[in-house]
């Protein structure tokens, strides 16, 4: 009896350790701001979230007053200290949050980075036309970089490698972010603002907004100069965003000094995510993670 006795204690204290090792790993839901975050104006009502026909999968998200960052954190053992704050796109409009959000932060955590996945501010504020990007969405995303930073010892990251990966609009707030470090577009409030806020590299997946509409010059906000960060660009040749935003933020790269690899494919049209296709355009997650290797940023795979 004694025996079967400590046999239970033995396996429900193990269940218990794994219980508390699997809740260490799910996702953990942190806001961006302590308080209301500021740049608000006007009144655009509540959040709300498309979700696939099983109820559970969140598609898209809009009406966003109250920015977060969801945590995603991998297994330990394969935890490289590497995070990446994840910008979904949806045309400052909505957040396309499954496809560019959810499912790359599964693929990061697979590869053993921490993912951040950003839930900023959309659609555009009242006085803040198509025309122009919204500022409350680059405010998220540089507080969610300081926020990233400054928790780093505590989350098993490393400070120097925290990177920011955006798709389409968010490829575009990716690069505003790279490119504005040092102004940032609110009056600080805390101690979390007084940590830098600027990416440690940036990998944009075909990004908008880049460029000027009707030119082949990078929109004012996208200031490249010799400090932006190592850039990853990922562009589909028939996207009817047009591709030039790529081409053209890679050249000022390249004028600037800047380390920048391109992959621009034949076909894919655009957002297409992490979907896989017939297409070698859905192979860009390798090609990333080859690309995060031979910079350094992730230790390089021993078992190729």
């Amino acid at each position: 009896m004694k025996i079967q006795a400590m046999g239970l204690g033995l396996i429900l204290t193990l269940g218990t350790s794994m219980a508390i090792a699997f809740e260490a790993q799910a996702p953990r839901t942190l806001d961006v701001w302590p308080g209301p975050a500021p740049g608000e104006v006007g009144s655009i009502g509540e959040e709300q979230a498309k979700k696939k026909a099983d109820g559970t999968t969140v598609t898209s998200l809009t009406n966003v007053t109250k920015p977060t960052i969801t945590l995603y954190r991998p297994e330990a053992s394969k935890n490289s200290g590497v995070a990446i704050l994840v910008c979904p796109g949806g045309g400052y409009r909505n957040l396309a949050w499954d496809h560019e959000g959810e499912q790359v932060a599964r693929w990061l955590n697979e590869i053993g980075v921490t993912a951040a996945l950003l839930k900023y501010r959309v659609p555009r504020r009242e006085g803040t036309p198509d025309s122009q990007p919204p500022p409350q969405a680059l405010m998220d995303a540089q507080r969610a970089l300081s926020l990233i930073r400054s928790n780093a010892a505590d989350w098993g990251i490393d400070a120097k490698r925290i990177g920011i990966l955006g798709f389409s609009a968010g490829g575009h707030l990716g690069a505003w972010a790279a490119t504005n470090a040092d102004q940032r577009g609110y009056e600080p409030i805390d101690a979390v603002d007084r940590v830098d806020c600027r990416p440690d590299f940036a990998a944009l997946i075909y990004s908008g907004g880049v460029i000027k509409k009707g030119a082949s010059e990078l929109t004012p906000e996208i200031r490249v100069t010799s400090l932006t960060p190592p850039m990853f660009l990922v562009h589909a040749s028939n996207d009817n965003v047009s591709p030039e935003n790529s081409v053209q933020l890679y050249l000022a790269l390249k004028r600037a000094g800047v380390p920048a690899e391109m992959h621009l494919y034949a076909t894919g049209g655009h957002g297409f995510g992490m979907r896989p296709s017939e297409h070698p355009s859905s192979t860009w997650p390798q090609r990333c993670e080859d690309w995060l290797r031979a910079q350094g940023i992730l230790k390089a795979d021993k078992t190729r």
